[in-house]
């Protein structure tokens, strides 16, 4: 690659709503542009990234035997409607209707579209297993996109769907997904982690995720040192030892109603009477499978829609709106309480622990003190559902304890049973000639995100530091004086020897500053830079810098083309 032939549309500064690195860099690099939000045209430089990540992809899932395809991206709803997902997913689907009026999505995910497709050919146990796969653009209507590639509409995925005749061959299918998740991303020089993961709108009854490792990262991950187990906040169980909160000595004074005027919030109620945080219980109103139901949790605690989800067996949770909560407490939102609440009444196990507690009044602008369980209200049950927290004992071992971590989620496998097969009616025949739906999983990987995972985990203050096997080019030659014959004749030369040598390798042979040169390819990101100066050159010697750590060296012209080899690992 030559800069003179290519378009590299560098810039000093990152547009005003970029605030991660990746975000920057990317644009700032020349390697995307902003086409609406949440919506990006991909440069050349980006492409070539882009190509580079779904290779590894692709040759690690032929590894695996999953076999490519390629779907279409607009699926008709009947589709949707089968699985049921066409109500149920939410409005992240952009839905729409052709010409005849007949609706119309465009694919988040192609869990029912390759279904249908299985179903239709798939006939005997003797065609499975199979697992087919694709890298392909989805679209997911974000309400607010956000951190460039890192939470776009519009992005490259690979996904994967595994078929198999039972629950045995269908958990290999699962692990040998697994074990190719780690490859790629290994091969991609990430530094990650597998999570136990919650499997949201997609379904099923296992999933885990790849979370690469990075402080800017918006999913938060709890991990125990003593046994390994590692899954994410939302749904980390927490080993229940006994009452988190010390009662108070003595009788529990009788419960008072307190006129608290504005004084909505936690903190606010808890300033204002003088208590802590962890005396006052929240009392949150959901919507659970369309009824209403209280949960209370600790003022310094927060709830985990998933945990309880998961706790109640629920399809569906979600808070309530505004007129839910007055018909079900009889006070707007902010003054919720147990004290003869029209709903059922479930509470976290921290919950156990305050027995002279601060809650809602259920009257606007009002709560009661010394509030006590048993006393002055009952619960249904006591469930584990609040965020466990860096420190909260280990539900899986003895002695351990959580640490916390932040990550990118950039893969997401799920074992989804019969969940789809069984509703659209995906069936084989079996061994017996009997009819039965085939036990599926589903395999993702977001391919664009990885450029923005990378770059969190890979940059410093003047650009990207890309690991070599996803850097849009390996080397850069920069000669220094481009009207220097001996200059310009010695660095084509090492060009072309890179080349050859199978380096992935460019020259920036503009007549730019030395230091507009500098700038860019720091700024781009190539993992090694092979500087050509006049004075070096007159005793044989170009300078090769490593672009990550910027350590330099002064190598003799006949072995920089090795040297570089080495230091990519070529």
């Amino acid at each position: 690659m030559r800069f003179t032939r290519y378009h590299i549309p560098t810039l000093k500064e990152a547009p005003k709503e970029a605030e991660l690195a990746s975000h920057k860099y990317l644009v700032r690099g020349g390697f995307i542009r902003m086409l609406a939000a949440g919506i990006y045209d991909f440069m050349p430089l980006g492409v070539r990234v882009l190509h580079k990540v779904a290779n590894i992809v692709r040759e690690e899932m032929n590894r695996a035997g999953a076999l490519e395809v390629l779907l279409p991206a607009v699926q008709p709803s009947e589709l949707w409607q089968e699985s049921g997902r066409w109500q149920h997913y939410g409005p992240e689907l952009l839905r729409f209707k052709d010409r005849h009026g007949r609706e119309f999505c465009f694919g988040p995910t192609h869990e029912e579209v390759i279904t249908d497709l299985v179903r239709r050919d798939v006939r005997s146990y003797k065609d499975l297993p199979v697992n087919l796969y694709q890298i392909q653009g989805k679209f997911r209507d974000e309400m607010k996109p956000r951190a460039g590639l890192m939470r776009g509409r519009e992005f490259m995925m690979k996904d994967a769907y595994s078929f198999d005749v039972d629950e045995a061959g269908a958990k290999t299918s699962y692990r040998s997904m697994y074990d190719a998740y780690c490859a790629i991303f290994k091969r991609c020089g990430l530094d990650f982690r597998v999570v136990e993961a919650d499997t949201g709108n997609i379904g099923g009854s296992m999933s885990h995720e790849f979370q690469v490792v990075a402080s800017t990262g918006e999913d938060f991950v709890l991990k125990c040192p003593k046994c390994d187990l590692t899954v994410n906040q939302e749904m980390a169980l927490i080993r229940q030892a006994g009452p988190l909160v010390a009662s108070p000595g003595g009788a529990v004074p009788a419960m008072e109603a307190v006129h608290t005027p504005d004084q909505k919030t936690v903190e606010d109620v808890a300033a204002f009477l003088g208590v802590a945080a962890a005396q006052v219980v929240k009392t949150l109103v959901y919507v659970v499978d369309g009824s209403p139901v209280a949960v209370l949790v600790r003022g310094d605690h927060d709830l985990s829609d998933v945990k309880l989800r998961r706790a109640l067996k629920a399809s569906s949770v979600a808070m309530a709106d505004d007129a839910t909560v007055r018909a079900v407490t009889g006070a707007i939102v902010g003054f919720a309480g147990p004290v003869g609440i029209k709903a059922p009444v479930y509470a976290d196990f921290g919950v156990q622990g305050v027995a002279d507690a601060v809650v809602g009044g259920n009257k606007d602008f009002y709560h009661l003190r010394h509030a006590s369980l048993g006393r002055d209200f009952q619960v249904q049950g006591f469930i584990d559902v609040r965020n466990a927290m860096p420190g909260d004992p280990c539900p899986a071992c003895e002695h351990g304890a959580y640490e916390l971590f932040r990550g990118i989620e950039v893969g997401h496998i799920f074992y989804l049973g019969t969940k789809y097969s069984r509703a659209m009616e995906c069936n084989f025949l079996d061994e017996k000639g009997e009819s039965r739906p085939a036990v599926m999983g589903c395999y993702g990987i977001g391919v664009s995100r990885i450029l923005s995972a990378a770059i969190e985990q890979n940059h410093d203050d003047r650009g990207i530091c890309w690991p070599a096997p996803i850097a849009p080019y390996e080397a850069v030659v920069i000669p220094l004086q481009t009207n220097d014959e001996a200059v310009m004749k010695a660095a084509e030369d090492l060009y072309a020897a890179l080349k050859a040598a199978g380096v992935d390798a460019a020259i920036d042979d503009r007549a730019e500053r030395p230091g507009a040169k500098f700038a860019d390819a720091d700024l781009v990101g190539f993992t090694i830079h092979v500087v050509v100066g006049a004075r070096d050159l007159k005793e044989g010697i170009v300078e090769v810098k490593e672009r990550r750590g910027g350590v330099k060296h002064r190598v003799p012209v006949a072995e920089a083309v090795g040297f570089v080899r080495t230091r990519i690992n070529k």
